[in-house]
């Protein structure tokens, strides 16, 4: 994806949020209490994915806005994760906090506010920010709303036109359903690659059957990549068909396991390695992700 011999440039485009973990010590009672741990967390998919690029050392920068008065905050947080932080602050809407609420084996349920995210607009994403790029990354998120979505679909379309590699994380299943798959697939038509995961992979391609699944998503991207947690993942192109089993660890939040597999993998494709490098580099991410809380590196 690049023959450059310096390190591929990497910008990401999404969200930033807080995370806020609660592990309940067991199922919650309605009307009244459950003991639990609480913690706050940085979080965000593309926070989390650029700050997993930088930890696998690609020169990063992120795209988000932010509520006004968090900007020096979050930025502080992302330059210690080691990546560029390019943040607009917003002044009628606060970052956007999500809870998750993690089950004991590891699963994870969220309530997401988007906050400021829902504002992301073309004054954030000037085309200046595309020179000597090798990959614009945009995390789903991005598209779900309108004013974000035609900023972030005009930057895509240009990236595209100079030669710059466009790849996208479809993030949440629940957001899919809720503005119809086939729009999805329509707004993404200018990406490259494809990550999405077991779930979002099925709505995607209106098909339970993952080889069916394959089969719908290879005809619209170059390179599909499906990411099935314990399944590990495979990656798709017309031509070939590749799979790769997750290492047995202790799960304890699969919280950033997604971004973790995805910023290997890029990664690991920016070095022009294979897809089946790539493939175990990003399962032996995701899996060791799981072992920590939180969604970024670092943590645990």
């Amino acid at each position: 994806m690049t023959s450059s011999a310096a390190k591929p440039r990497v910008l990401v485009i999404g969200d930033v949020m807080t995370d806020v973990i609660v592990r309940p010590e067991g199922p919650i009672v309605l009307g009244s209490d459950r003991r639990a741990k609480i913690e706050l967390h940085p979080g965000g998919s593309a926070s989390n994915q650029a700050a997993w690029f930088a930890h696998f050392g690609l020169p990063v920068a992120l795209s988000a806005r932010v509520g006004q008065d968090d900007v020096a905050h979050q930025e502080g947080q992302l330059r210690a994760a080691g990546v560029t932080p390019l943040l607009s602050g917003d002044a009628t809407r606060v970052t956007g906090m999500l809870i998750n609420i993690i089950a004991p084996n590891g699963e994870r349920s969220f309530l997401t506010d988007r906050g400021a995210n829902e504002n992301l607009s073309a004054s954030d994403l000037p085309l200046s920010l595309l020179a000597g790029l090798d990959l614009v990354h945009v995390s789903g998120y991005a598209l779900f709303a309108p004013g974000p979505r035609a900023a972030v679909m005009s930057f895509m379309a240009v990236a595209r036109s100079r030669g710059i590699t466009v790849t996208v994380d479809p993030g949440s299943v629940g957001f899919l359903e809720e503005v119809g798959p086939d729009n999805f697939l329509g707004w993404t038509r200018d990406a490259a690659v494809l990550f999405p995961n077991a779930d979002e992979a099925a709505c995607l391609s209106g098909r339970s059957d993952p080889t069916a699944q394959i089969h719908f998503l290879v005809q619209r991207y170059g390179l599909v990549v499906v990411k099935r947690g314990a399944e590990g993942a495979e990656a798709a192109t017309p031509a070939v068909r590749l799979r790769a089993a997750a290492p047995a660890v202790e799960a304890i939040d699969t919280t950033g396991a997604g971004d973790a597999f995805l910023a290997a993998f890029l990664t690991a494709r920016l070095e022009n390695a294979a897809i089946d490098v790539c493939l175990k580099r990003g399962v032996e991410a995701g899996a060791d992700a799981t072992t920590r809380l939180g969604g970024r590196p670092g943590k645990g």
